[in-house]
């Protein structure tokens, strides 16, 4: 029989991101981020390929990354609203983690299936946070497909790319529920 574990569970079905907007100070330290970014990595990584990494953006770069952000946009030629709100994770963070998809050649594990597992650290690591009690969320957006800002941001190489960003900080506002999806219109049974 099956060994329930009923808070993790009800964790897992109340949890909510909280926008990265309101999360303010204190963020956590670096001995208190660590053990949210071993929880992370547990996320199974075909045979220890390991197809990610981080690299942790304190308050200091955000201005940086702003700045790049900026300048990416500007050359891109994107409309002024995309390029204040790809800016604006930045210009309102204090602490994100990148998570960095690293692309290995590997005759076992389909570049895709790399994709999915730094896509599933990225939510493993949303959810270490909010466990702990902290305020996340998990952001992309445009900078984090322009392949200008990943070289001048965060010097990624070119079998890199970046996964996401995910917020962490104090919450100052609970966000309230979003209507979820319905379940019955988005499960199909095969039974035979």
């Amino acid at each position: 029989m099956p060994v329930p574990n009923p808070d993790a569970f009800d964790f897992l079905t109340t949890r909510r991101s909280r926008p990265a907007k309101t999360l303010a100070m204190p963020v956590p330290s670096a001995e208190e981020l660590m053990p949210l970014l071993a929880a992370a990595a547990r996320t199974p990584d075909h045979g220890k390929l390991e197809p990610w990494r981080f690299v942790v953006i304190e308050k200091a770069a955000m201005a940086r990354l702003a700045d790049v952000a900026q300048r990416r946009g500007e050359a891109l030629g994107l409309p002024s609203d995309q390029i204040d709100k790809g800016r604006g994770q930045f210009d309102q963070g204090h602490l994100a983690v990148a998570v960095i998809e690293v692309q290995r050649p590997s005759e076992k594990i389909p570049a895709l299936e790399q994709t999915y597992s730094a896509g599933c650290v990225c939510l493993a690591l949303l959810n270490a946070a909010l466990a702990s009690g902290w305020g996340a969320n998990w952001l992309s957006g445009w900078p984090s497909h322009d392949r200008g800002f990943m070289q001048d941001a965060l010097g990624l190489a070119d079998h890199e790319r970046i996964a996401g960003f995910v917020h962490i900080g104090t919450e100052t506002s609970a966000p309230p529920d979003r209507p979820r999806p319905d379940l019955h219109a988005i499960t199909t049974w095969v039974r035979i």
